[in-house]
């Protein structure tokens, strides 16, 4: 474990320069007085390690040391190489690079890691796209795309973003200082401060992103990972406004769980009889509920009684309008008349 820990430490002291010393022991889950302890025994076997104190003080290496050890044990080489689908790499311009420093890793390898890197890399694939996500377009049609974002990030330049919210159409103007992009279940999000709060911006609605010539402001020690958990918790652990609950037929359980799981606050539980499962799910406002209209006479919603009223006044809606559309000859007489060898039988 200690040679491990050492090994970490040069390898973050390489990559970072100058890291303070309870950052190191934050980021290794030791004490301070251990990461001390660890750059003496660096410094006894001959790496030019060294501590500065102070405010902007830290533990450093003399300039231009370098060293290509790598120390990979055979589970983290075949970690490196449970390979994600292209699609988040390629958003980024980095499919090639991507495949590129693979096979340059594979080579480094000790011999002795390389076939069950190998068979890792040919054996287990993660595809973080959703099913039916369409390769290199957005949700509704709109949106600047990934790549007009990451020259912001990868520049540190502040972003003008033109975005428009969920169940509007008017795009609002933000002026934002990106901390980076997050892909989750195969939609990308651009992570950022808008007056210095963090925000979550959906890549596919954002109507239009310039780059400015203003460097960027980030808050001091907020990194990517954390301003996305927080603002991951932000959604997952907010409580619903409104608790419904419903019925589903047995056959349509997996299926409605699949589509509507993660509003589920608990599993569905089979009633008496075996012909209708008890779900209960939460949603941030009652017209959420719509959603279950999707589903036909095979879910039933049992309350709260705006929750059935809302889904009555829908279902009435969308019957009246197909009732008009039958009533209407011109649209019907507008349909081109099959022969009597096309009807079918």
């Amino acid at each position: 474990m200690k040679f491990d820990r050492l090994l970490a430490i040069l390898l973050l002291l390489q990559t970072r320069g100058r890291v303070p010393a309870p950052e190191l022991a934050a980021r290794l889950e030791v004490s301070t007085r251990t990461i001390l302890r660890d750059v003496e025994a660096l410094s006894a076997a001959g790496v030019p390690v060294y501590a500065e104190r102070g405010r902007h003080g830290g533990i450093s290496l003399l300039p231009g040391f370098r060293t290509d050890v790598t120390g990979l044990t055979a589970d983290e080489a075949r970690a490196l190489f449970v390979l994600a689908a292209q699609g988040a790499h390629t958003a980024l311009g980095l499919g090639g690079a991507h495949a590129s420093a693979l096979r340059k890793v594979m080579a480094a390898l000790p011999a002795a890691h390389r076939p069950a890197a190998d068979l890792t890399r040919r054996r287990v694939l993660v595809d973080p796209d959703r099913w039916m996500a369409r390769t290199g377009g957005t949700d509704d049609g709109g949106g600047t795309g990934v790549d007009a974002l990451h020259t912001a990030v990868f520049t540190d330049r502040r972003l003008r973003l033109r975005y428009r919210h969920s169940g509007t159409q008017r795009p609002v103007g933000y002026t934002v200082d990106p901390y980076g992009l997050v892909a989750k279940a195969g939609v990308w999000y651009l992570v950022a401060d808008h007056r210095r709060r963090e925000r979550l911006f959906r890549a596919d609605r954002i109507a239009s992103a310039t780059v400015t010539d203003a460097p960027v402001r980030r808050r001091a020690g907020v990194e990517l990972a954390d301003a996305w958990e927080r603002l991951r918790r932000g959604v997952e652990d907010r409580p619903p406004a409104v608790v419904v609950r419903a019925r589903v037929r047995r056959d349509r359980v997996d299926l409605f769980v699949r589509i509507v799981g993660a509003f589920l606050t608990g599993p569905p539980e089979p009633e008496p009889g075996g012909a209708w499962s008890a779900v209960r799910l939460g949603y941030p406002d009652v017209r959420a509920v719509r959603q279950l209209l999707q589903f036909g006479d095979h879910v039933e919603v049992l309350g709260p009684p705006e929750a059935r009223t809302e889904i009555a006044a829908v279902a009435a809606e969308t019957a009246a309008l197909y009732t008009r559309g039958r009533a209407a000859g011109p649209a019907r007489a507008a349909r081109p008349s099959a022969g009597p060898a096309s009807r079918p039988t």
